[in-house]
């Protein structure tokens, strides 16, 4: 088999912009692109996926285009036999780095297939790596994500096999690192067993799009768990040799200290995995049996920090649109850690964000760079505090302010100052729900005329798990189950009820991605007065919903009606708050 391939990307030349290059192809017009530039100056994002969503073109149009672009063939991987001794060539780990398929190699050049012909690094990585020429030819990422899997196997059955070969009296690794010498923990940590499994376990939560990774060991056992959509699910385990090596490992790539085993640590990983940036937040915890690991994977390509994609409903984005264009006020989002409230607030300020804005955040940490917004990390072990910062923001003039977490009086005093001096706070409170966000304000010492002054709405917040798509089937609940959400028989009438069969695209759970559900209390001059009279949390529950506030139990079932997730699901996001 040989693909001819012009080009390639040497030097780089400046190349035609693709919307010109759809339009020489016959399937978009001017006023299309015009629409799409306008859509892309407004909200940002990728052209090629813009005029996809307006519905102007196909996914494979904008492939087509990319290759003409980068002067690179289009190849279907469904209808190539790709020789054995190719594949060889490259490593199941470049192959989920990249996001690569090896398909030719002839006259000492290796050609790759690849979904974004625009990562010319991954290019250039290779042909360091392989030491050989590498040019490239498109695939669609489908073609790309299958064809890995059938010629290297799944990354789950690749950690299985490798735990598998691996014998623990054959690893020569120590339990304990007691006296070892530099030299002898540098070989510990670069054991290719060690390496190839990290890099598997990596990749594997990447792919699976797990929100965490936990390393932890035991007297007998070394575990392993991915937080995918809220819930922990083991893998197959290491042996329990492995677990300091591992751990080794990962302090080596996270730059911590190596040799301090006694304190917790803190520091960050930086990947690029298949062209996207890939953050890793590592924490160490030392405990009876060696040092716990926990890594916070952040990867924007899989965050969408756009209103429309959170899953509101009409009226809930109609309010949150009106939020963003206040002038001043406080608006709180609330719920336990995990909940996506960092997610909803960035998908406000992103809303917000125009050039005539000056937006200006304080995160504990900065989760995800915002182009076009000041970002201002909290260190507390250098005095830079949510409330030192927040009186420092107050003088680089700006129009609306992001505070990661009101913890403390003086950093809630700070935000209504904020706010009565003409700027629009928002900001993240650990509360129940929304009514008792009020009273936890007032218990924090906050005069009850300055909350009633300055508050212009609270917002709890739950992510329910949806439906996995790909098993998804409809069935008829119990009457048990009704009866937990409060459901009738005659509320049933034209309504189907979903689960999920529980297959390989969703882990054998049922359930794969997440939604967001909202209860949205806005302050009115009706709340105000209460507030002012410092009435119970019961008393302004009963007003909040008399004047049309949706609790979380009833978000929660207008999802289950919509058939994006299940009864047990809402159940367990909302028992304690109904």
């Amino acid at each position: 088999m040989s693909l001819a391939v012009g080009g390639g990307d040497e030097g780089y030349e400046e190349r035609r912009p693709i919307g010109q290059i759809l339009i020489e192809m016959g399937v978009l017009d001017e006023q299309q692109l015009e629409q799409g530039l306008a859509a892309q100056n407004e909200k940002g994002g990728v052209i090629g996926q813009l005029l996809v969503e307006l519905g102007f073109i196909s996914k494979e149009d904008v492939l087509q285009a990319l290759a003409m672009q980068h002067q690179m063939p289009v190849v279907n991987l469904s209808e190539l036999e790709i020789p054995a001794e190719v594949v060889k060539m490259v490593s199941v780990d470049m192959a989920q780095m990249y996001q690569i398929v090896p398909i030719d190699f002839a006259d000492g050049v290796l050609t790759v297939a690849m979904a974004d012909p625009r990562n010319v690094n991954a290019l250039d990585d290779l042909r360091f790596i392989l030491n050989c020429g590498v040019q490239g030819a498109v695939a669609s990422e489908d073609q790309i994500t299958s064809t890995i899997e059938r010629l290297f196997g799944s990354d789950r059955d690749q950690i299985k096999e490798l735990m598998e070969g691996l014998k623990a009296e054959d690893l020569d690794l120590p339990l304990d690192a007691g006296k070892m010498d530099g030299k002898r923990i540098e070989d510990m940590v670069n054991a290719p067993p060690v390496v190839r499994f990290l890099n598997l376990v990596l990749l594997t939560a990447i792919k699976d799009q797990a929100s965490d990774v936990h390393f932890e060991p035991f007297e007998n056992e070394f575990r392993i768990r991915y937080r995918i959509d809220g819930t922990l699910l083991e893998i197959t385990p290491p042996p329990k040799q492995l677990a300091l090596a591992i751990v080794s490992r990962i302090k080596v790539m996270s730059n911590m200290d190596i040799a301090e085993r006694r304190v917790p640590q803190d520091n960050r990983i930086e990947l690029v995995v298949g062209g996207n940036p890939i953050d890793l937040r590592v924490s160490t915890l030392p405990t009876v049996f060696g040092e716990s690991v926990v890594m916070r994977v952040l990867d924007r390509s899989v965050v969408s920090l756009d209103l429309e994609r959170l899953g509101m409903r009409d009226e809930e984005m109609e309010f949150f649109r009106g939020c963003v264009e206040q002038p001043n006020g406080i608006v709180l989002v609330t719920g336990p850690t995990g909940s996506g409230k960092t997610t909803t607030l960035y998908s406000l300020l992103n809303e917000a964000n125009t050039p005539e804005v000056k937006i200006i955040t304080t995160e504990d940490p900065v989760e995800y760079d915002l182009d076009g917004i000041i970002q201002v990390p909290i260190d507390e072990s250098i005095g830079v505090t949510y409330s030192a910062c927040l009186r420092s923001i107050l003088r680089q003039d700006p129009d609306k302010i992001l505070v990661g977490e009101i913890r403390d009086l003086e950093t809630a005093e700070i935000a209504i100052e904020a706010s009565l001096t003409g700027h629009l706070v928002f900001s993240t409170l650990h509360t129940n729900d929304a009514p008792s966000t009020i009273t936890r304000l007032l218990d924090m010492g906050i005069e009850a005329f300055l909350a009633a002054a300055t508050l212009y709405a609270v917002v709890a917040q739950r992510l329910v798990r949806c439906v996995c798509s790909k098993c998804k089937d409809t069935y008829m609940p119990s009457e048990e189950q009704l009866l937990q959400v409060n459901l009738r028989a005659e509320d049933l009438e034209g309504r189907n009820f979903y689960y999920g069969r529980r297959c390989e695209n969703c882990n054998k759970t049922g359930y794969r991605g997440r939604n967001a559900i909202f209860e949205i209390m806005p302050i009115d001059s009706k709340m105000r007065e209460l507030i002012l009279q410092k009435k119970s949390t019961e008393v302004i529950r009963a007003e909040a919903q008399a004047a049309g506030m949706r609790t979380l139990r009833e978000s929660g079932i207008l999802k289950i009606f919509d058939g994006i997730t299940t009864i047990e699901e809402v159940i367990r996001e909302t028992l304690a708050f109904e």
